[in-house]
């Protein structure tokens, strides 16, 4: 198997492949693509590519759809950065909460004065602040950096409220018990102090704290988005801090609406900018890779679902990429069974318009097999595993 990068990727990842993967500068010879931030969407997708890993959550540099069309499952890393970015979120709130950005650039300017330790007793008072204990913290979003984030306020002492309707199981479970589960994301805008937001940017969450969330608020709020930058209408935010009734836009996405307003602190996308993230962000994408390409294994996939079998322990596996339309399934066991092949073991997971079914099968299926399943209407790749 040949493997090609698009960024550079922490080697402590790409050290991982084994004597059977091969790196190859050219795009048009690899089976599998590994990406950080490069845009691909007007790449040219080779026929032999079998898959791209995004070291990253998020997946906007990638043509999704494309991808799926052809066959290429797209795959990304939930939770590597998660703790890079749960440091900052924190860090976000202590720098919205104690002026300390004011008093650093204070203290620069009185840079060799020498009485500068009896001015700061003076001045001091300019930059005082809040403490987050006995503070409440809402945070719309409980995935690997929402949990993080409520886990860690919650030993700092603050009163932690969580919107989630789609918290899965071992979400909930890894969840403080002290965390309040919020129903109504209206009952975060109206009673919280600080206000952090962890979701995906999709059409319903596009702007979700906007001009109508904003008046829900309290007032000298503090809002915080280490998520994406759609997720808040900015402009909105910035009328608010101009008038006073959010006293902090904590924001990790530099753009010219928000940079240089008062009381905006704008970070240059330092989320998950630690070599701690890009070491795991690089190992999960690589381990994800060689699980689907060696066993057919679908794991964080975001355009096809994710689907396994294990370990294959019978004379062939066969993995299907089609269309998620009726009666693909009993299409395919047909062929096996016209062809006299026993299915020992089978899975079939669907996601949107796209599915995957994994078939372990008692022998061997003949080429003549394959074109079968490969002539059924909907089918955008057959690949035998073993």
């Amino acid at each position: 198997m040949k493997y090609t990068c698009l960024n550079p990727i922490a080697s402590v990842g790409l050290d991982q492949f084994t004597e059977g993967y091969e790196k190859t500068e050219k795009m048009e010879d690899a089976d599998a693509v590994l990406v950080r931030s490069a845009a691909m969407h007007d790449l040219e997708l080779p026929d032999g590519l079998y898959a791209v890993a995004r070291a990253g959550a998020g997946v906007n540099n990638i043509p999704l759809d494309k991808c799926a069309e052809k066959g290429i499952v797209v795959f990304n890393t939930p939770g590597a950065n998660a703790n890079g970015v749960k440091e900052l979120v924190i860090a976000g709130m202590l720098l919205a909460s104690r002026d300390i950005i004011g008093g650093v650039e204070w203290a620069k300017s009185e840079a060799g004065s020498e009485d500068i330790a009896k001015k700061a007793e003076k001045e001091k008072k300019k930059f005082a602040g809040c403490e987050l204990m006995g503070k409440k913290l809402g945070i719309i979003g409980l995935g690997s950096i929402g949990i993080q984030v409520a886990n860690v306020a919650e030993c700092l002492g603050m009163d932690v409220y969580g919107y989630d309707p789609y918290i899965s199981v071992d979400a909930a479970w890894k969840l403080s018990k002290g965390v309040k589960h919020i129903k109504d994301v209206d009952d975060i805008y109206r009673t919280c102090d600080y206000i952090t937001i962890h979701v995906p940017l999709l059409d319903s969450t596009r702007k979700m704290i906007n001009q109508d969330a904003i008046d829900l608020m309290k007032e000298n709020v503090v809002i915080l988005n280490f998520a994406r930058d759609m997720l808040v209408d900015e402009e909105a935010v910035v009328k608010a801090l101009k008038e006073g009734k959010v006293k902090k836009y904590v924001c990790d996405f530099p753009n010219t609406t928000t940079a240089g307003v008062e009381n905006a602190i704008i970070i240059p996308h330092l989320g998950a900018s630690t070599a701690e993230s890009e070491d795991n962000c690089a190992k999960m994408a690589v381990q994800e890779l060689m699980e689907y390409l060696e066993k057919g294994n679908i794991i964080n996939s975001v355009n096809y679902p994710n689907c396994s079998l294990g370990e294959c322990t019978h004379a062939n596996r066969i993995a299907i990429n089609h269309r998620n339309v009726k009666n693909m399934l009993g299409q395919f066991t047909d062929i096996f069974a016209t062809s006299d092949i026993n299915i020992a073991n089978m899975v079939n997971k669907s996601k949107g318009d796209y599915a995957y079914s994994l078939f372990d099968l008692d022998s061997v299926a003949s080429e003549e097999v394959l074109d079968k399943i490969r002539a059924v209407e909907g089918v955008l790749r057959v690949r035998v595993i073993k």
